[in-house]
């Protein structure tokens, strides 16, 4: 009989820079991951962010939401376009939220995860990828460098 086990990738990481200066009550895409090629059964997502040096509100979070095109890029969740920038959902969201990083204080660095992409689907799509909604009050730290988003790929092996 064989036995299978989990095998944890080296991270991997998204560009996040573009979350510099987003706006509160905005949302911008990361452009997304192709998994046809690796076939990852998930992916453990860890997301850092800062937030501005005012407007932060005690209730203040940060959503991450995945999309996802099951047919090789061709059709997205909602609008998605599988390209990093800005983006506005349709009312209401077909996005699925897989996490939230609380984000409460001013100029303040955040960090919050792992979230599991394949419990938003059942499963790791070919393509994937993240939304981020800032709802902390205020805008973004002004500096790219203050973003990142990694992710562990869960494969699996036989022993």
């Amino acid at each position: 009989m064989t036995t299978y086990k989990e095998l944890l990738t080296n991270n991997q990481t998204i560009t996040a820079s573009g979350l510099a200066s987003l706006a509160n009550g905005s949302y911008f895409q990361l452009a997304s991951v192709d998994n046809t090629t690796n076939q990852d059964f998930d992916a453990g997502v860890l997301f850092k962010l800062k937030t501005g040096a005012s407007g932060v509100t005690s209730a203040g979070y940060a959503g991450v939401y995945a999309y996802a095109s099951p047919d090789g890029g061709t059709t997205w969740t909602d609008v998605a376009t599988g390209s990093a920038g800005s983006y506005s959902p349709p009312t209401p969201t077909n996005l699925i939220l897989i996490g939230i990083v609380s984000a409460t204080s001013n100029a303040t660095t955040y960090i919050g995860g792992p979230f599991s992409v394949s419990k938003a689907f059942g499963y790791l799509p070919g393509k994937w990828g993240l939304v981020i909604f800032n709802n902390t009050g205020g805008a973004f730290d002004s500096t790219g460098g203050n973003f990142s988003v990694i992710y562990e790929r869960l494969q699996g092996t036989s022993a």
